[in-house]
């Protein structure tokens, strides 16, 4: 869950005390301090900018301390009353040219006359082309604070990304068309550099994870699923894989990654599944297949919600119902189990994939609200199909069929009821996987980050 850090400017040239003909401050502490608090009470981190900026000289010198501190992901540009937008305007430019998140904050009122030097500079910086978002709502309006607390925390996604790197471990697996990258394209527009090594390495680092390194990983997974697997060559080789990815990961810096699986690996050593499973459980953005649009897609719900992510196939959607189930080839985080029984342990189970075998998780998923999305491309553009749901859990009754109704019972299961229209959602979806996130504000953060970064948002 991230805590983004927002710089917050008050400004106004009727500041330090001035009053109106009525007796009364221009600028209303009381609001300003309300403002900063319901910012606070969504999460964020303030760093506040102490004098109110009103003179060309003191933009400048606001702007400069937020654009130097590389760890703010944004600016909060709050209109205490009216300004001269020609003083402010040339220092906000500047701090937009980093690529960071601008916001216009103006609070209601008629006292004070804050829409005047809101508007006038939300006008200023469209005359200019400067990006920015423009909220019009009080401190006290949840829905309001919710839409600038949505854009500041897709400014901390893109400015994360900004120097990122996502590794991949092989090349493409099973033919995805949909998955793949152009390096130029992800730095060009995320500023993500890919890097890339094959499974030699990921192999023998599994060899050599020693019997110490083993059983210290035993809590842990009886912790997550109540009981151990059993001893057999092929769970200690899943168990080996999940700690060998994490130290290549770790040691190369990696932000997030993905995987081929198979053919290869899966074939020659173990199933990525249970790998997979506990990556996602420590917070990991990652895919399988070599799928980088997945893992993009991953690492942003990861790091807006509280509760680690499940993508699987989306391997069956009901349009009567508006349903949609999502089955994961094994891979699903331990700790999203719900009320219909923990965590299990069950085999990969397909041969033609993964030859090896692997341990695998099974589940299913706990009740919540959220959002499906996926990051793809339609004639080499991103965009990203991003639809609010809700996940159920099917009536303990009726369980075990709803289960073989793939034919593959013992793989994990999120059931998942969306909104929006189902012929736009499936014209528009764009891989067979589902990226499911817990959380009621995850969609317009998604929507927001898609506007930072030119991607098309698609809500159905």
């Amino acid at each position: 869950m991230i805590t983004p850090r927002i710089g917050f400017i008050v400004y106004g040239v009727h500041k330090d005390g001035l009053k109106d003909p009525m007796g009364q401050p221009f600028i209303d502490e009381a609001v300003v301090r309300a403002s900063k608090q319901a910012l606070r009470g969504r999460g964020m981190q303030l760093i506040e900018h102490g004098l109110v900026v009103a003179s060309k000289a003191e933009a400048r010198a606001a702007l400069k301390k937020m654009k130097d501190d590389e760890t703010i992901d944004g600016v909060v540009l709050f209109s205490g009353t009216w300004v001269w937008a020609a003083h402010l305007v040339a220092a906000v430019r500047d701090y937009a040219l980093t690529g960071r998140g601008v916001l216009i904050w103006t609070h209601p009122g008629s006292q004070g006359w804050r829409p005047v030097g809101g508007l006038v500079m939300h006008g200023a910086l469209r005359e200019v082309g400067v990006p920015h978002k423009f909220v019009y709502g009080a401190a006290d309006d949840a829905a309001e604070v919710g839409k600038i607390a949505s854009y500041c925390r897709a400014a901390h996604l893109k400015n994360f990304l900004n120097m990122a790197t996502i590794g991949t471990f092989g090349g493409r697996g099973m033919g995805q068309t949909c998955g793949v990258a152009d390096p130029s394209q992800w730095m060009r527009q995320f500023g993500v550099d890919i890097d890339s090594r094959d499974t030699t390495e990921l192999l023998e680092t599994a060899q050599r994870i020693s019997a110490g390194e083993l059983n210290a990983l035993e809590p842990r997974i009886k912790r997550l699923f109540g009981k151990l697997p059993e001893k057999s060559l092929v769970n200690e080789r899943s168990m080996r894989l999940y700690l060998a990815i994490k130290k290549i990961v770790e040691k190369e810096a990696w932000d997030f990654y993905t995987i081929q699986s198979f053919p290869g690996l899966g074939d020659d050593y173990s199933a990525t599944c249970f790998a997979q499973s506990m990556m996602l459980e420590d917070g990991w953005g990652a895919s399988t297949l070599g799928d980088f649009n997945t893992a993009m897609s991953v690492l942003l719900l990861t790091k807006l919600s509280k509760e680690p992510v499940y993508y699987g196939d989306l391997q069956h959607l009901d349009k009567k119902a508006r349903e949609i189930k999502i089955i994961g080839d094994g891979a699903c985080p331990p700790s999203l189990a719900g009320k219909l029984g923990p965590a299990g342990f069950a085999e990969h189970g397909i041969p033609t994939e993964g030859e090896a075998g692997g341990l695998s998780v099974s589940l299913v998923c706990k009740v919540g609200r959220g959002a499906l999305a996926r990051l793809g491309r339609n004639h080499g553009r991103f965009e990203m199909v991003i639809a609010r749901c809700e996940v159920f859990e099917p009536p303990a009754k009726t369980l075990e069929k709803r289960r073989r109704e793939c034919g593959i019972p013992f793989w994990p299961h999120g059931f998942v009821r969306y909104e929006g229209d189902s012929d736009v959602l499936l014209e528009r979806w764009n891989n067979e996987y589902a990226c499911l996130g817990y959380g009621e504000d995850l969609a317009p953060a998604l929507v927001d980050f898609c506007d930072m970064t030119g991607i098309e948002a698609v809500t159905p």
